[in-house]
């Protein structure tokens, strides 16, 4: 008699944050239903019943976080990891303590390596005056290993268009971080856990019609973990497992997963790396491999501010006509081909 075995290994709901394996440690989806914006690209209905500074309640389909005026994350350091931020609707505009700036949307993606110590501002500005200014993003937070928690601070930016797209019958697949058969993602920043060829690391965005079928390949290395999360649709056949949205499925890395759509488009978010297996000490906005070394994070913010702080404001915005644009550490400043 011949007997298979599910390579779906656990499946989990999910909640505003994403339950994450190594080496990811965190994964937030943020979906804001904005309103229509003021002249200081805030939003235009009162706000004073709102925890300002500490605002994730979602009231009204939103939150300001921990916007004082517009809403986002003003300055806040990082040391030890990266965040990789894809946009899917709306524009973050960020700052931060090298200099560099950049306003993104739809479809980019930001890839920053927070190293040794950086401060940077998300915020994101309500432009539009006479309509709701919807957002949707997803931030992932990758760790770095031990041997480059304190590379030098490194950004940089994904075009919507440069990111490649895999497409067959009724699926789209974009290729984030890492490799789909032929298809290679942009290269990460260069001290990047992502820039080892053994990382193995992957970020796709999949994209099924109603009703679609279409195969992840397994991954390369036997050591790789891999989760997708199902985030927008109704249900998918994951290699004979049927979960609902808003489920976490881990499944098993090196066996090809068979997807299928259900009766409405579903999306699903892949994770994919080879873990670290390292100790991790976090605190806040730190991730290290101990808690000395969180303290002394902590006492060289304290005493250095990574740099310091060049903007006039905590939650810098870039204007209300401004189009999507990045200015480098070195000064020079790129604007996406569309």
């Amino acid at each position: 008699m011949n007997t298979t075995t599910s390579p779906v290994r656990e499946t989990v709901e999910l909640g505003p944050r994403w339950p994450t394996i190594d080496p990811f440690l965190f994964c937030a989806h943020h979906d804001d239903d904005y309103p229509a914006g003021n002249d200081v690209l805030a939003p235009a209905v009162p706000v004073d019943d709102r925890e300002l500074g500490m605002d994730f309640s979602g009231q009204d389909g939103w939150s300001m976080y921990h916007g004082l005026v517009v809403p986002g994350f003003p300055q806040h350091p990082h040391r030890g990891f990266e965040t990789v931020t894809f946009v899917r609707q709306g524009v973050i505009d960020h700052s931060d303590s090298l200099g560099a700036a950049a306003r993104f949307g739809r479809g980019d993606v930001q890839w920053l390596t927070a190293g040794r110590g950086i401060v940077h501002a998300e915020m994101f500005p309500l432009r539009d005056r006479t309509q709701k200014n919807p957002l949707e993003l997803f931030q992932i937070w990758l760790n770095l290993p031990s041997a480059d928690k304190m590379v030098d601070p490194y950004f940089t930016m994904f075009w919507d268009g440069d990111m490649p797209i895999v497409r067959a019958d009724g699926a789209e697949i974009t290729v984030v971080a890492g490799q789909l058969g032929d298809e290679i993602a942009p290269p990460p920043p260069p001290d990047s856990y992502a820039a080892r060829p053994h990382a193995d690391i992957a970020i796709l965005h999949i994209r099924l019609d109603a009703g679609a079928t279409w195969t992840l390949p397994g991954a390369r290395g036997p050591e790789t973990a891999r989760v997708l999360y199902v985030f927008e649709g109704d249900t998918v056949d994951v290699a004979g497992t049927v979960v609902s949205n808003d489920t976490g499925v881990l499944v098993d890395a090196t066996a090809a997963i068979a997807l299928g759509a259900g009766g409405r488009e579903v999306e699903i978010l892949v994770l994919q790396g080879r873990p670290l297996a390292e100790p991790v000490a976090q605190y806040g906005p730190f991730v290290m491999n101990t808690h000395d070394e969180i303290e002394q994070a902590f006492l060289d913010y304290r005493e250095t501010g990574f740099g310091g702080w060049p903007w006039s404001e905590d939650g810098p915005t870039h204007g209300r006509e401004r189009e999507r644009f990045a200015q480098h550490v070195d000064g020079r400043v790129e604007q996406p081909a569309s």
